[in-house]
């Protein structure tokens, strides 16, 4: 059992194989990678306290099981709104890219009230299902606990879970609340497909989170819901929550085609 998802050497960091994806053994889910460039962007320095309120993943390529180099840099300044770009590359191929969006972090006085979850707690679901996939070690295995209910496993259409990172993204790190929304973000078309994944490809070549607050513990939901069309493109959206009700939300466009 991997102590974290990725292992520390230097400056590079070096997936385990608590970040593999669910499809390949040569190749990372999208959970680690935004990890990885969230935790970039948090760790990015300002002169006051910011939030990450809009994070855009490209990933450029397939990221695999080989040391990555984290970059970053100010694509924006400001001292109320700011834009930081943070990338990972392999050797001197750049493989997957964010954008992030921090706003300054001031005390104001809002309106209340809350969307509550539209659906129990983690502990309601007693006998959760774990999407099968393929065999071996993989990040919906490994890297973070999953809690979905077993009739809605296998079923084509909406679909909804709890997820709980397990492990740190990198080794002596507390995963933050951004990291815990990152490590389920990803999971909207995995979990609400509309095709028999033995049959068709709907991979996401982006991701967009939106969060307006962080989780109130370990874990986060996804309400997720796909529309795919016949010009083989698609769309996932993936509703987050805590047990306090809505933090966010997730968005990846879909490649759609054929498997091989």
């Amino acid at each position: 059992m991997p102590d974290s998802i990725f292992a520390r050497e230097g400056d590079l960091f070096h997936p385990t194989e608590a970040a593999l994806s669910p499809w390949s053994q040569q190749a990372l889910h999208g959970g680690p990678p935004t990890m990885l460039l969230a935790r970039e962007i948090e760790r990015f320095p300002a002169e006051h306290a910011m939030f990450v309120a809009r994070l855009t993943i490209e990933l450029m390529r397939p990221v695999g099981m080989v040391p990555l180099a984290v970059k970053s840099r100010l694509l924006r300044p400001g001292r109320k709104v700011q834009l930081v770009e943070a990338s990972l590359w392999n050797g001197e191929d750049e493989v997957a890219r964010a954008t992030a969006v921090r706003i300054r972090e001031s005390a104001v006085s809002v309106p209340g009230g809350e969307e509550p979850p539209p659906h129990g707690p983690p502990e309601s679901v007693v006998d959760p299902a774990v999407p099968s996939y393929r065999g071996g070690p993989a990040y919906h295995r490994l890297g973070v606990e999953v809690r979905i209910p077993t009739e809605l496993l296998g079923r084509l259409g909406p679909c909804w879970g709890w997820f709980r990172l397990k492990l740190p993204v990198v080794p002596g790190e507390e995963p933050s609340g951004l990291q815990r929304i990152c490590a389920a973000a990803d999971f909207p078309n995995g979990i609400s497909n509309l095709v028999e994944p033995e049959r068709m490809i709907y991979i996401n070549p982006d991701l967009t989170v939106y969060v307006h607050r962080l989780p109130v513990d370990d874990w986060v939901c996804v309400d997720a819901r796909t529309w795919l069309e016949p010009q083989g493109t698609g769309f996932a959206e993936g509703a987050l929550y805590d047990r306090r009700g809505r933090l966010g939300r997730s968005l990846q466009s879909l490649l759609v085609e054929p498997r091989p």
